[in-house]
């Protein structure tokens, strides 16, 4: 596990840095568990930094944490539009009407929703293993798609595949805003600068 110096810290006090954190699949996007299952805290050892946003347990990818709360706000707030880009491994293959009607918007329980962007993509090349795997089954193919949206709605980009067909098999958070996973292994951090 990596450690940060005074300065990192100061940093992130500061709202100067933040930090970058490849969360793996099932860990809960938080620091403690009555239950004893995986937190935050089995790969963050800095005391004081909190997510911007939640990232479900059976999602995985970029979590960005920070000490500062203006900063945390600015980041986590629905208002501020941080366009946030998912790469979801879905079962069956996008059709351009799929992709199409993801961006012109789909009827949710809670409302409409659409993705700011919504393509195909091949399958990332250095993406991961996950644990558990997904599952497989041989009569149905699978196939990746990028997602970008400006909201974070509870379990959104599944909801949101699962309206035009495309069931939800993985769900990587790949970047929000201006950061993202490049070079980060799952369970792995990194300090970035805020811009």
């Amino acid at each position: 596990m990596l450690t940060a110096t005074k300065d990192v810290k100061e940093d992130l006090r500061a709202g100067r840095a933040v930090m970058l954190l490849n969360k793996p699949y099932g860990a809960l996007c938080q620091f403690t568990d009555d239950a004893g299952r995986t937190t935050l805290a089995d790969f963050v050892d800095v005391p004081d930094v909190y997510p911007a946003g939640r990232l479900d347990a059976d999602s995985e990818g970029l979590v960005v944490l920070t000490a500062n709360g203006r900063l945390q706000a600015r980041i986590a707030h629905p208002r501020h539009r941080l366009h946030k880009t998912y790469w979801v491994q879905v079962e069956g293959v996008p059709s351009e009407g799929a992709l199409a009607a993801l961006v012109g918007g789909v009827s949710l329980r809670d409302g409409p929703a659409h993705a700011i962007d919504a393509r195909a993509i091949e399958e990332p090349a250095h993406i991961w293993a996950r644990d558990p795997p997904i599952r497989v089954r041989k009569a149905i193919p699978t196939a990746w798609i990028a997602v970008t949206l400006d909201e974070g709605r509870n379990r959104q980009v599944r909801r949101m595949t699962a309206a035009v067909g495309l069931p939800t098999l993985r769900l990587v958070r790949w970047s929000i805003g201006p950061w993202t996973l490049h070079g980060l292994d799952a369970g792995h951090w990194r300090i970035a600068r805020v811009l």
